[in-house]
């Protein structure tokens, strides 16, 4: 009798939002939203607002000193010099990815998954600067509609992505959560019994990667894996497995009992810290 769970067969698997290379090869790529730009963006002002402050301050000094309107002229491309070329720069040395980008996991590419030129950056820092941010041009229109294309796009692409044929994706593949089998209830008195200070932590890591990705994995690498796990577990556990367990039972038994023991020691440590300060992890 077969006790692993049926694996997951290519057409089970979730698709994301894919990109048609030029060679006509389709890239699958998570688009990055509203959201995650929005917090790459404010990063990156973070690191703009005190250059563009200074530029502006400079250019406005130096030339309001033969006439006012040309220090209002030279602050405004002060700031524009900032606000458009940190983006290039930052866009085209770093491949596709300004600090705020970097830190969120973000990278602009081509349409056709190709990397991003200096011609692309200089497009988005360009329609961004003068008709998303800071909006130079009809500001109370302007970021309404960058956010209304953004959300209208199915892949999240702002009004300067539209103009310079780019797009914006997650360098970090999302992990899903997945959940570890629970303890079998024939097992729970055996298991209550076990010696598991032989099975580190490195070791349960490893066992609960696959029996969390089990039904991802094909054979015959799924029953390799398994009787691979299981000839280094049975050794360490003291008493040994009940004559004819399963291999895959035994782990599953062994990853549930010890995660029970944790959660045992976290509430009575969790006690014994409540009991010293009452008011530990209390807003006062």
């Amino acid at each position: 009798m077969n006790l692993l769970p049926a694996p997951v067969t290519p057409g089970d698997a979730p698709v994301a939002d894919g990109l048609v290379s030029a060679e006509a090869v389709e890239i699958e790529l998570r688009p990055a939203r509203l959201p995650s730009r929005a917090l790459a963006l404010f990063l990156d002002c973070l690191i703009m607002i005190a250059p563009a402050v200074l530029m502006a301050a400079i250019a406005r000094a130096v030339f309001a000193l033969f006439d006012e309107a040309l220090g209002s002229a030279a602050m405004t491309v002060g700031v524009a010099l900032v606000f458009v070329g940190y983006p290039v720069l930052s866009e085209t040395l770093l491949k596709g990815a300004s600090v705020g980008k970097y830190a969120l996991g973000l990278r602009v590419i081509r349409e056709d998954g190709g990397p991003l030129r200096a011609r692309h950056a200089l497009t988005r820092a360009l329609v961004g600067f003068a008709v998303e941010f800071p909006g130079l041009l009809l500001l109370f229109l302007c970021w309404p509609a960058g956010i209304l294309t953004m959300l209208a796009s199915r892949q999240g692409r702002r009004l300067g992505d539209l103009a310079a044929g780019t797009i914006v994706v997650h360098e970090r593949e999302a992990v899903p959560w997945r959940a570890s089998p629970l303890m079998p209830p024939d097992l729970a008195g055996w298991a209550s019994t076990l010696d598991l200070t032989a099975v580190d932590d490195a070791l349960a890591l490893e066992i609960r990667q696959f029996v969390t990705r089990v039904r991802e994995l094909r054979e015959p690498y799924r029953a390799g894996l398994l009787h691979q796990l299981a000839d280094e577990v049975t050794p360490r556990l003291t008493p040994p497995p009940p004559p004819g367990l399963a291999p895959w039972l035994v782990l599953v038994a062994v990853l549930a009992e010890r995660r029970r023991r944790q959660e045992a020691q976290l509430v009575t440590a969790r006690a014994v810290t409540y009991r010293v300060l009452p008011t530990f992890g209390l807003r006062l």
